[in-house]
């Protein structure tokens, strides 16, 4: 059995990774969760279960009541960009590997801190199989063929729900590989959009989604206008997240199981199974 403590309740993912966890056979909730400063309630239901909310301030002293209760938890992170580093270096002082959902923070620090502890992790800024799985294709054609789109014009437009604080982590990761196809481009170019009468009437994001969707435009045009190339993906929901969060929570176990420290795995290794 494995235990998974979801940090970010109430938030919605870490409430669709929660009620995932507790309908999964292989799987144990812990029923604790570190959730924000500005959370008031006390407790958060999870079907038939009731977790607990540690506020930031008690983290410290209420943990090692969690680690006593139960052991080789896996803690998974869907909390706030802010939080990023601050539960980062909680998790290898605790001692607790981790999956980081949360994008944002100094994502360089998060590494190395993990790098020099004796815990391993799975830090990715999408747990979308399919959608990594065509990022990994990117990041090929970005070794084998550097240089590819010299001379074209790249156009990132992504929208979320208006709770997402940050730009997409998956777009500013894509911008890296088309940096290193040829294409000049700064995250900060990247158009995010978070209004929802702009994503209804706009983007025609379906109402029933405005309140949890990832839809991505990569748009690449020669210097002639002649061609023209563009890669899109469209998430409605949640759920597809949600079951790679899963996936990473078993291939982090197996992993931990055979002594691995020190470790940053990616959601390409999860892929992978290595």
């Amino acid at each position: 059995m494995i235990y998974v403590m979801v940090n970010g309740l109430p938030g919605n993912m870490a409430e669709q990774v929660a009620r995932r966890v507790i309908t999964d056979d292989e799987l144990n909730l812990v029923p604790w969760s570190l959730t924000g400063p500005e959370i008031e309630a006390a407790t958060h239901p999870i079907g038939n279960t009731t977790v607990t909310l540690i506020r930031p301030e008690v983290k410290e002293d209420r943990i090692s009541g969690v680690l006593n209760d139960f052991n080789a938890i896996i803690c998974v992170d869907f909390t706030h960009p802010a939080a990023v580093n601050e539960n980062t270096d909680f998790y290898c002082n605790q001692g607790i590997p981790f999956v980081m959902g949360t994008t944002g923070g100094d994502r360089q620090k998060l590494e190395e801190r993990i790098r020099a502890s004796q815990i391993a992790a799975v830090v990715a800024p999408n747990m979308g199989k399919q959608i990594v799985g065509f990022q990994a294709m990117m990041a090929y054609a970005a070794e084998r063929f550097p240089g590819l789109f010299d001379g074209y014009e790249l156009s990132v437009r992504e929208s979320h729900q208006n709770g997402k604080a940050d730009t997409s982590g998956t777009a500013k990761a894509m911008v890296g590989y088309f940096n290193r196809l040829g294409v000049p481009f700064t995250e900060d170019a990247i158009t995010k959009e978070r209004d929802p009468a702009i994503q209804k009437a706009q983007w025609g994001i379906p109402e029933d989604y405005l309140s949890g969707h990832g839809w991505h435009t990569y748009r690449l045009v020669s210097s002639d206008g002649t061609v023209c190339f563009e890669f899109t993906h469209n998430v409605n929901g949640r759920e597809v997240y949600a079951r790679g969060t899963l996936d990473a929570v078993r291939f982090l176990s197996q992993k931990t199981a055979g002594g691995a420290t020190g470790r940053v795995y990616s959601m390409i290794d999860v892929l992978k199974g290595g």
